[in-house]
């Protein structure tokens, strides 16, 4: 097992084709398909199931990736953190929906600028699906909002993580044009909630505001994004929660309301004693932005 090996098997787990992952590579398919017999036979275990032309992970593929993934990032951080930033490395980050709509186009456009030779992935999620990605080491980062289970430092460092709060964001139940005079939670007639799958913070925080885990007349439609809640929501077939910096960016027809349901912190999480330049480099253009 070696590294070049370890990023056939995760591309093709990713592509869920060898041909597919050859172009990606750019090697012969009949190559990767060796290399991917080889590591199975160095293993001992089958990696994956042959389904046609798709290649599906199997149970020992699966726990093998994580591993992969994180001996990959581990190989590239020391490389990185050996040469003093010379070589730019890369810097996997995670965004709830909301922090990549709203806040991090200025500070990755700054950053890129500022770092040309840095790698920066970025990919999207709830912040339960966040929080699980760092704890299996997938993310280098990530920015979201901690569940109320995950507060404080102790907790934090219990899982080999550390926090800092950056963003704190006001919080806005979004309502059709005839919910015109709600106030409190009460009033609120409209009986379906537009939301992110179960793990979005704010989600739990609108369930809990709005008495939905207690009543049995709610619906919760699921929604992928923002834009469209909101225009669920102007055609009068929802309810949804988001935040100001959301609402400023996506804008909203001028009829429907908004009532204000609580904050929210955002921030930024990171493994204990990850400290290479990259990272580095992000922490300082956060605190100048």
């Amino acid at each position: 097992m070696n590294f070049e090996s370890l990023k056939i098997f995760c591309t093709v787990a990713e592509e869920q084709s060898i041909t597919h992952a050859a172009t990606r590579l750019d090697r012969a398919p009949s190559n990767v398909t060796t290399r991917i017999q080889q590591l199975e036979a160095d293993i001992g275990v089958e990696l994956f199931l042959r389904t046609g032309k798709r290649m599906c992970l199997s149970t020992s593929g699966k726990y093998l990736l994580g591993y992969a993934q994180r001996l990959l990032a581990l190989a590239e951080e020391a490389r990185h953190v050996v040469t003093e930033g010379r070589y730019g490395g890369s810097l996997r980050i995670g965004g709830m929906e909301s922090t990549v709509a709203s806040r991090l186009p200025l500070l990755l456009g700054k950053y890129h600028a500022r770092h040309p030779v840095t790698r920066l992935e970025l990919c999207t999620g709830t912040s339960g699906q966040l929080l699980d990605q760092m704890r299996t080491g997938a993310l280098d980062c990530a920015f979201l909002t901690l569940p109320l289970s995950i507060q404080g430092t102790a907790a934090l460092k219990k899982i080999g993580l550390t926090a800092k709060t950056v963003w704190r964001e006001e919080l806005l139940l979004l309502l059709p044009e005839s919910e015109s005079a709600v106030r409190r939670a009460p009033d609120v007639q409209t009986r379906r909630l537009a939301a992110f799958a179960p793990g979005c913070a704010y989600r739990a925080l609108a369930e809990e505001w709005l008495g939905i885990t207690a009543s049995t007349d709610w619906k919760v439609d699921e929604m992928g994004t923002y834009s469209p809640m909101v225009a669920c929501v102007a055609a009068g077939a929802c309810v949804a929660v988001l935040p100001q910096s959301v609402l400023d960016v996506l804008g909203a027809p001028p009829e429907l309301k908004t009532v204000r349901i609580g904050r929210a912190n955002t921030c930024l999480l990171w493994r204990q004693g990850y400290d290479v330049p990259a990272f580095r480099n992000l922490l300082q253009l956060l605190k100048e932005v």
